[in-house]
């Protein structure tokens, strides 16, 4: 606990699963934090359901992923059912590697997740988190923000400074209304019933279903600890009073498991939202989460997006907060983040309209045009690989030369995560040998490594060597490239050094020639 959590370098607003990873990250970066939550309780509700692959090597680089992965499921294979329920197409996961270190989809269960993320918090004295207490009113100055709090057990009334505030207060943000910042979008009228219960395993159904019959479409998901999730639409004439009564939840999900072995934990109604804020930053103020931006769930990214929001933006918080970076860094966190952010919603509607056919019709059109392209491998090998998923880039922003210079381009993408063999013999992912901080890797030759060495000593963070397969080194910073992935980056590129961001994205990486200016664009010749 800090010694004094009045005076903080930066305040998180909501302590859900965003501000609390923001927390642990800005926490493993020396960051005296304080979480403000308005609910003194866990809330014990199953909100948010799946992930993927980057949340997980986000937990990971959050010291998390031990205490997590226990409590996660994986998904190895999703079905897609037409009109009729007959399936249309399957995503074969558990054959699905994009190279980041995990599988695509994994479902979770809310109330663990956020238990393991809050005691995550206690490995740092300088890091609170205040329970029961709503942020009633912010004020900015050139030097820091003022939060004005108030104790919903006491009413006690007080404040709390810090240099910067983050906003992870959900899409009611108090924060982002006290900015008089207005979500931009669409919201859809149309209800859906989102329906969470145990089921035992003998009477389980399969394991992930996404219905598409125009009659019914919904979701039926199959999480940890005997959890399963079933959402659906509802039909023109039907109440939302009366599909949330338990005669009409049986009704619903009779069609996927016997309803009499269900035990039914929360049935609530909801609406689809597109919305994104036009700016995610005022002054010394940040917005991150549900805050920032709201999307639909038909691939599973609105959480997910919330956690790439808290890996860009807390080690920039972090390098200006100890001197490290200028004041300039932070303004790339809204030109990152809220592209890519965009790219995703877009995706994400795209596909709803695909799935979510409104008649029968169209829907027996899209059904047979779905069976007949999947006869093309490389459109089968599109859909069942989850090609239509976004990759993780960076467009422009803190990178080499400010922008990416093409698709295919070093600088700006998502660093792969393989597996490598230390010099011991053990076996573990890339990034639990490059720390928390910056990374420097090179290939193993004398110039590039040793001037690897130099630049990673400059910026204070890690330098790996990548050796080849079949050769084991004694330099404890020397990694044995066994399965031959990063060797194969570093050939595509045409590089000999990459330096990583501390969330893993490239920042840029060149052949041993240009290292000089790779030195200068990241600022650590200057005097």
């Amino acid at each position: 606990m800090a010694a004094n959590t009045n005076e903080v370098d930066v305040i998180i607003a909501g302590g859900g699963p965003v501000g609390v990873l923001t927390a642990n990250l800005l926490g493993l970066h020396g960051v005296r934090v304080l979480v403000l939550e308005r609910e003194s309780t866990p809330h014990g509700q199953p909100r948010a359901f799946s992930c993927d692959d980057e949340a997980l090597r986000i937990y990971q680089s959050a010291g998390l992923i031990d205490a997590l992965k226990p409590d996660l499921r994986q998904s190895r294979r999703v079905t897609y059912t037409g009109v009729g329920n007959k399936p249309i197409a399957e995503l074969h996961l558990s054959e699905v590697d994009f190279g980041f270190g995990y599988t695509p989809i994994w479902f979770f269960y809310q109330p663990l997740l956020e238990k393991a993320l809050r005691e995550g918090l206690a490995r740092f004295e300088h890091a609170t988190l205040r329970l029961g207490t709503e942020v009633e009113a912010l004020e900015q100055a050139p030097a820091g923000v003022t939060v004005r709090t108030r104790d919903l057990a006491s009413g006690e009334r007080g404040a709390v400074r810090a240099r910067y505030l983050v906003g992870c207060d959900g899409g009611r943000s108090t924060v982002r209304g006290l900015l008089g910042i207005a979500m931009e979008g669409r919201s859809y009228e149309e209800p859906w019933i989102a329906i969470s219960g145990t089921v035992p395993e003998d009477a389980a159904p399969p394991e992930c279903s996404i219905v598409c019959d125009p009659e019914r479409p919904g979701f039926v998901g199959r999480g940890p600890v005997g959890q399963f999730r079933w959402e659906f639409r509802l039909r023109p004439g039907e109440t939302g009073e009366e599909m949330v009564q338990p005669n009409s939840v049986r009704r619903l999900i009779a069609p996927y498991v016997d309803p009499e072995k269900v035990k039914v934990e929360r049935a609530q109604l909801y609406t689809f939202r597109c919305l994104v804020a036009p700016r995610w930053r005022e002054g010394r103020t940040f917005l991150a989460g549900d805050a920032a931006h709201m999307m639909p769930p038909f691939m599973g990214q609105g959480l997910v997006s919330g956690l790439r929001d808290a890996a860009n933006l807390a080690w920039k918080l972090a390098r200006v907060i100890h001197g490290r970076a200028p004041e300039a860094l932070l303004d790339t966190y809204d030109q990152e983040r809220r592209p890519h952010v965009r790219t995703m919603l877009d995706a994400t509607v795209r596909l709803g309209y695909v799935f979510m056919a409104r008649n029968t019709p169209t829907a027996l059109l899209r059904d047979t045009l779905l069976r007949g392209l999947q006869r093309i491998p490389s459109v089968r090998h599109f859909v069942e690989g989850f090609r239509f998923k976004p990759p993780p880039s960076l467009e422009e922003g803190w990178l080499l030369g400010g922008r990416r210079s093409g698709r295919t381009a070093p600088e700006g993408s998502y660093f792969p995560q393989p597996r490598v063999r230390l010099a011991s013999g053990e076996e573990r992912l890339l990034d639990d040998t490059l720390g928390s901080g910056f990374a420097v890797l090179s290939r193993k030759n004398g110039p590039a490594t040793e001037a690897a060495h130099a630049l990673a000593e400059a910026l204070g963070g890690t330098s790996v060597t990548v050796g080849p397969p079949g050769v084991r080194s004694t330099d404890s910073r020397t990694v044995e490239d066994h399965t031959g992935r990063l060797a194969e980056w570093f050939t595509r590129h045409g590089v000999d050094v990459a330096v990583v961001r501390p969330d893993r994205f490239v920042f840029g990486a060149v052949p041993l020639a240009r290292l000089p200016e790779l030195r200068t664009a990241l600022g650590v010749d200057r005097t």
